[in-house]
């Protein structure tokens, strides 16, 4: 499960928007907010806001055992 939470909060970090990340890794806002309240992304999404994100610890983030 997705740590949709700390998503966010790297995404505010990095002064985007969701829109922007969702541009970004080529699928329409819509799309991405429907994947952030399911909590699940393909693994190429993944990987692309890993890179876009700069995020150090994907794991803590993508594949969260328990999401606060």
């Amino acid at each position: 499960m997705i740590d949709t939470n700390k998503l966010r909060g790297i995404i505010a970090e990095k002064g985007l928007s969701q829109a922007d990340v969702a541009k970004s890794i080529g699928i329409t806002p819509k799309t991405f907010y429907e994947k952030m309240d399911r909590g699940v992304f393909l693994s190429n999404e993944m990987e692309s806001m890993i890179k876009l994100l700069e995020i150090e610890e994907p794991l803590c983030i993508f594949f969260a055992e328990k999401v606060t």
